[in-house]
């Protein structure tokens, strides 16, 4: 695992991706074991269906190095490799009628359970009930808020990258963050800083 870290850290991203492109199957190995286990989690946000969705990333992957040589050459690629697994698995919704035939991810429903778990927070800032309550009100959001905030804080895309990714304009991807995080504020009365908990989110 140390190996494997040190390996990601050594090499950027944009140079794995270039070197991919440039048909280096190392590289490509590296990106995938690199970003799987997180397309996997995205993806099982946005479809019940576990095999379904390794089978989408798998499928990503494939498309990749098989049509390697029109890949753009400056991308972010987590950005790239997480907006092609939603869009895949809006074509499968599509191809199973789950959707009403539509191919448009807006109709993609974001599933994914936030959870903040009790022993990240010290007991000084906020008790059990509290954490229950912050998850609570995590989960009883809009999808499409719930899941700008899971893009934004634990996967760390910016509001740009985000917007593409939910086909929608940047002002529409920052109203989705910004009434996310005011709905959440009027109502968490913990002292802990909220933007820290987002990001200790766990899937």
């Amino acid at each position: 695992m140390k190996t494997k870290i040190l390996q990601f850290k050594t090499f950027d991203d944009i140079t794995l991706w270039n070197n991919l492109k440039d048909g280096d199957e190392k590289s490509f190995s590296m990106l995938f074991e690199k970003y799987y286990a997180d397309l996997v989690n995205y993806g099982n946000s946005l479809s019940p269906f576990a095999e379904k969705v390794q089978d989408c990333v798998q499928d990503v992957f494939t498309d990749i190095w098989v049509y390697r040589n029109g890949l753009q050459n400056s991308v972010i690629v987590k950005a790239y490799l997480l907006s092609s697994v939603r869009k895949r698995i809006a074509r499968l919704h599509e191809r199973d009628r789950i959707f009403r035939k539509t191919t448009s991810t807006d109709a993609i429903a974001f599933l994914l359970e936030f959870s903040v778990e009790n022993d990240l927070i010290d007991d000084d800032y906020a008790t059990k009930e509290k954490v229950i309550h912050l998850n609570k009100l995590l989960n009883d959001l809009p999808a499409r808020q719930k899941e700008a905030l899971y893009l934004r804080y634990h996967q760390g895309l910016t509001v740009e990258q985000i917007a593409e990714m939910l086909e929608v304009n940047y002002q529409s991807a920052s109203n989705l963050l910004h009434r996310g995080l005011l709905t959440l504020r009027k109502e968490w009365k913990g002292s802990f800083s909220l933007i820290l908990l987002l990001s200790l989110t766990t899937c």
